[in-house]
């Protein structure tokens, strides 16, 4: 279980890359209507960062723009360091996230009854 300290510099990450979803020119990731970062899970030692992205557009969407960030994967991490002035910036693992699409899916659902 991660401390206080990893918690809040997830929650750091997670507001810095959802400033800068809009800022890239990636077709993949400005395609996209609408990108979530849904949370950021930093390890206790600071060193990995698994950041969990959804797009209200489905799934596939999602995918695609998890392919633009690790490909801008550089971008990021020299502006997490930059404004949170960390010595080493942890380690981005971007992973596509359905769980908008899943709570769309059970609304469906408790609508019809």
């Amino acid at each position: 279980m991660p401390g206080v300290k990893a918690y809040r510099m997830g929650e750091d990450i997670k507001r810095i890359i959802s400033a800068k979803l809009t800022e890239l020119k990636d077709p993949r990731i400005s395609g996209a209507t609408m990108l979530t970062v849904m949370r950021c899970e930093v390890t206790s030692d600071g060193s990995y960062c698994r950041v969990y992205i959804s797009s209200f557009d489905g799934h596939n969407q999602a995918l695609e723009a998890v392919k633009g960030l690790e490909s801008a994967k550089g971008i990021i991490k020299r502006e997490i360091s930059s404004v949170l002035r960390l010595r080493k910036c942890p380690e981005l693992k971007f992973i596509a996230d359905d769980s908008t699409e899943h709570s769309a899916r059970i609304n469906e659902l408790l609508k019809k009854d």
